[in-house]
């Protein structure tokens, strides 16, 4: 049989207290044990790895070149190890976890506003909520679901379209003299901020005007819708945004329509599930709720 080399998490910990203090002794008293159970932690530890990672300077533990190398490596472990237990109990024993995977300003903007409507339907249910702008790799990634475009469906998926994706253009009030809307030839005065990984939506707006893309592309670049919306509202110029995204802050007037045009993209806002979690009573339970809040808005 191969031997094990993997340290054990008592080793980890005397080892890293240890370098901390540079003592046992002071070791034994964080990790509230006795000083030969660290004595032994540590001399088990160096055994397996077949090193000396302290030398023994004046009664004072030093680390060695091999124990400075190791050190990075085996607090990241105890933090990892840390990170996941918490993010464990964080649940306090829910009966289901569903994780979800969702586009960032869709979150920040609509979806987190809502979810403790559904916790008060769903209260045996625990959310681990992740924004992501990429699409969802559903083999190696451990999400329940993804509120995405349509176009990040991928392979063994099923998809719910839940609406589509139109555009608005919106600014601080007082971008607009007098209140009154711009047309398209106005707009081009106006620096127009980018959403850097959908670069052709300000282009695709203009499609048919025959405007210089010069003067189109000339705003400041931002990656999330959210952010756009921020700036806009700062006065650095106009955004293009989903109008569902947009809504609240138009709402609250914090923003306002800078056109009165909308713009369709043709993608749409869906629900993917994997097959693993098709038949699964809590992704129903969400699905179900998001249909309808949709429908409500």
């Amino acid at each position: 049989m191969r031997k094990a080399y993997i340290p054990t998490v008592s080793e980890l910990q005397a080892f890293t207290a240890c370098a901390r203090h540079g003592t046992t002794t002071r070791a034994a008293q964080e990790l509230n044990l006795t000083q030969s159970a660290i004595s032994r932690s540590l001399g088990s530890l160096e055994e397996r790895l077949g090193v000396a990672l302290f030398n023994r300077v004046r009664k004072r533990l030093v680390l060695s070149p091999a124990g400075q190398a190791f050190l990075e490596r085996a607090e990241g472990v105890l933090a990892s190890l840390d990170s996941a237990a918490m993010g464990v109990m964080a649940f306090g024993g829910a009966d289901a976890i569903l994780r979800i995977a969702v586009l960032p300003s869709f979150a920040r903007s609509w979806l987190i506003a809502r979810l403790a409507r559904f916790e008060r339907i769903a209260p045996q249910i625990s959310l681990d909520v992740t924004a992501r702008l990429h699409p969802v790799d559903f083999q190696s990634d451990p999400f329940d679901l993804a509120i995405m475009r349509t176009q990040h469906e991928g392979p063994g998926t099923r998809v719910v379209e839940l609406l589509r994706e139109t555009l608005v253009a919106v600014c601080a009030p007082g971008r607009l003299e007098g209140g009154a809307r711009l047309d398209d030839a106005a707009l081009l005065s106006h620096p127009l901020l980018q959403q850097s990984t959908r670069p052709t939506l300000w282009l695709d707006w203009f499609r048919d005007s025959g405007s210089d893309p010069r003067h189109i592309l000339r705003g400041a670049r931002f990656d999330h819708f959210d952010m756009i919306m921020d700036a806009a509202g700062a006065g650095m110029g106009i955004g293009l945004v989903p109008e569902i995204i947009a809504t609240p802050a138009l709402e609250q007037g914090r923003l306002v329509l800078a056109s009165s045009r909308r713009f369709e993209t043709g993608e749409t806002y869906s629900l993917i599930l994997p097959e693993r979690t098709m038949g699964s009573a809590p992704v129903a339970a969400f699905q179900d709720w998001l249909i309808a809040e949709l429908g409500a808005r």
